[in-house]
């Protein structure tokens, strides 16, 4: 079942714990509060790793994985066409990469998956509000 954007991309990044109040939020803002709780998640997974803190990696990168799986696609329109299947590939091949990131104390996989979810992240928010309202 498809549910609307703002239901979906509210309800995991308030249960991703973030700070943000997303009450009253538009569809657009949403998807930049979730990309930017990516990128600072997976900057924590990095430290974490580079420190040794394990717990708090597998933290970081779990919660990374449900923002990119719970959030961002989860938020894809499925009728999107291309753009969202490419999107939805993106998003399954970057949680492989942090699935592998943790089980590897891999930094490199991080550091891929941060290089593939910024342009994307930058792209949205170069997008104005007005053209992502009714989705």
């Amino acid at each position: 079942m498809y549910v609307p954007i703002n239901n979906r991309s509210a309800s995991a990044y308030s249960r991703m714990g973030a700070t943000t109040s997303v009450q009253g939020a538009n569809p657009h803002e949403l998807i930049n509060l979730l990309f930017n709780g990516l990128l600072e998640s997976l900057n924590l997974a990095r430290g974490a790793m580079e420190r040794g803190e394990t717990a708090v990696k597998g933290q970081a990168i779990s919660k990374s994985v449900r923002l990119l799986d719970e959030g961002l696609k989860a938020g894809l329109n499925p009728q999107g066409g291309e753009l969202s299947v490419n999107l939805g590939n993106l998003y399954d091949y970057c949680i492989r990469r942090l699935t592998e990131a943790n089980a590897r104390n891999d930094l490199a996989a991080i550091d891929e998956v941060r290089k593939l979810i910024e342009p994307v992240a930058d792209s949205w928010k170069a997008i104005r509000p007005e053209a992502t309202e009714g989705n």
